[in-house]
């Protein structure tokens, strides 16, 4: 069946992507920041796992997008197929660039708080106003579909 697998191999894959990337780049300044927190007998700063976790929520909402483009029940034809894929490539790549960049806001934000001790909510906020990209994204590609 063709229905489906177009969204299924690009959005979700490249939303995964960033995610894992972001998570990558946020993970090794929270390490960073502990480390040094250690050298300075410190306490280490265990909220920085939230900011760490941040960019993981881009592949929920591929994963979403693509369950509302396989619940479309779209015919199995070629235009129907590019459609998907256009989609799906293009939500997958706009959804991956936001966690990757969550992610680097969010490595910032390790280092600010294991330094500062202070701004976490700030950061959250910075990195939720990121976020949002993807959460547009997914929305506006849901509405692209065409009603059941």
């Amino acid at each position: 069946m063709i229905q489906g697998f177009g969204d299924m191999s690009l959005s979700l894959a490249f939303a995964a992507v960033g995610s894992a990337l972001g998570t990558g780049v946020a993970g090794m300044a929270a390490v960073g920041a502990w480390k040094k927190a250690f050298a300075q007998n410190k306490t280490a700063p265990f909220t920085l796992l939230a900011f760490v976790g941040a960019p993981l929520t881009q592949t929920i909402y591929a994963w979403i997008l693509r369950d509302q483009i396989i619940g479309a029940n779209l015919p199995a034809t070629t235009p129907t197929y590019v459609f998907q894929a256009v989609l799906g490539l293009s939500a997958g790549i706009a959804m991956g660039a936001s966690a990757y960049m969550q992610g680097k806001a969010a490595a910032r934000a390790c280092d600010a708080l294991a330094e500062t001790g202070k701004g976490f909510g700030q950061y959250i906020t910075v990195l939720g106003i990121i976020e949002t990209v993807a959460l547009f994204v997914m929305v506006f590609c849901m509405m692209a579909l065409p009603l059941a």
